[in-house]
């Protein structure tokens, strides 16, 4: 979800993604699953339009009318999640009731083409997008169908149960097809597509009931449905104000990432070993974190968290980093502020790494709590630090380091067995073999 000064790691994805692909040729993969939905809303469109009976006559210059209308609001696009919610809810439903309703589809798939032609002729989305666009319009073939068979094609206030169940219907069916058309043209799970349209759902429920308003006022003169139309130089600053502030939000998160790598360069450049080591230790906690499916929240957590455990280390003394030999308790204990140092100075970043300073602060804590700074057990700690702390010390195990030679995968492994359920989640380190195995 988004927030006013946040963009989660999936809904940034999503976008970042989307930016690149708008512009440019659909691939073969996306031509043909978007072509084949446009092909099958076409055919179920014009079946629809032509079989079902209507109760009212189509006025040309009325369609007309409302197709701009609705290309006109569909352009105030207001980032919501890893999409955009349009407002076209406000000219969707006058049409389903002032207009036949069985041709309404049709009508919003030339909207919908027209729009994109507008957008291909600025540069914004690639022109073979502009055809295929018509699929958006699947849509509105279930509020139509509803209001039909529900017998409430024109306004009138006591048809408000089918007036409801027809929203229903819209949500309902735009979700599933919009996440079964994400999953099959670029493989993303449908359960993050269907999280990242709820902002675009309550935008549309807001909206409904003042589009309703506005078929009532112009059931008798339809014309008197455009005096919406103003209403989208509203959206429009709205939308370029929060477009403005997720565009802020996105070059703050790659800020942030551009920190973190600087900070790891420090680390390497402080010391060798520690800059190598925690390179591996990065790539050992990605792989971890996909296996154990988590959520891409605390995947980039472990991820950052795994760059930036030993950051703290800059502020320990370089005899002790580098002393070749086992530490004595006094050095031990100034070793162990690694952590706290570590927290403190990703505190003073702020934002996404004050967060990352957690993971870091608790990346040597032990599942049966026996670990330090905090002495915390079991799910207490974040479960990015579980999954860093355990891959930490299986780099560290097969690593030659200044005092002893590098172990074996087995031993390492073996080790790792040993101390699952003490020092290490039992379920990270089943995760962990399993990637070590395969690598």
């Amino acid at each position: 979800m988004t927030t006013n000064t946040e963009i989660s790691p999936s809904a940034q994805r999503l976008l970042e993604g989307a930016r690149l692909r708008r512009p440019t040729r659909l691939p073969a993969r996306e031509q043909l699953v978007d072509g084949a939905f446009a092909a099958a809303f076409l055919a179920a469109a014009v079946a629809f339009a032509w079989t079902i009976p209507s109760e009212r006559d189509l006025s040309p210059g009325v369609a007309l009318a409302l197709v701009a209308a609705y290309v006109i609001v569909g352009r105030a696009e207001l980032p919501a999640g890893a999409s955009y919610a349009v407002p076209t809810q406000v000219v969707l439903v006058p049409m389903l009731l002032l207009l036949p309703t069985p041709v309404v589809p049709l009508l919003v798939a030339l909207a919908l083409v027209l729009s994109t032609w507008f957008d291909s002729v600025r540069g914004r989305v690639s022109t073979d997008r502009v055809p295929i666009s018509v699929a958006d319009a699947w849509c509105v073939i279930p509020p139509a169908l509803v209001l039909v068979l529900g017998g409430a094609q024109t306004p009138d206030w006591s048809d408000w149960p089918i007036y409801v169940a027809a929203f229903g219907a819209q949500v309902v069916f735009e979700g599933v097809l919009l996440a079964a058309r994400v999953w099959a043209c670029i493989g993303e799970h449908p359960r993050l597509t269907l999280a990242e349209m709820q902002m675009s759902r309550r935008v549309d429920l807001l909206l409904t009931p003042v589009g309703l308003l506005v078929a009532f006022a112009a059931a008798h003169e339809p014309y008197l449905a455009l005096l919406v139309v103003p209403l989208a130089g509203l959206f429009t600053i709205f939308a370029g104000e929060r477009a403005a502030r997720v565009e802020q939000t996105l070059e703050l998160s790659g800020a942030y990432r551009g920190t973190a790598l600087l900070l790891g360069d420090v680390i390497e450049a402080d010391d060798e070993y520690t800059g190598q080591h925690t390179q591996d230790v990065v790539e050992l906690t990605i792989a971890v974190a996909d296996r154990l499916a988590v959520d891409e929240e605390t995947r980039r957590a472990a991820e950052f968290g795994a760059l930036l455990h030993d950051v703290g280390k800059v502020a320990i003394p370089n005899e002790i980093i580098n002393k070749p030999g086992p530490l004595d308790d006094e050095e031990w204990a100034v070793m162990k502020t690694h952590t706290i140092e570590g927290q403190r100075m990703l505190e003073r970043v702020g934002g996404m790494l004050a967060r990352v300073g957690v993971v870091v602060r608790a990346s040597h804590e032990r599942f049966d709590g026996g670990g330090y700074p905090d002495g915390l057990a079991g799910e207490a700690i974040p479960l990015a630090a579980r999954i860093v702390s355990a891959c930490d010390a299986y780099n560290a195990m097969t690593t030659d380091r200044s005092y002893r030679k590098a172990l074996s995968a087995d031993v390492a492994v073996a080790e790792l067995r040993n101390n699952a359920g003490t020092q290490f989640d039992p379920d990270v380190v089943d995760a962990l073999v399993i990637v070590a195995a395969a690598g």
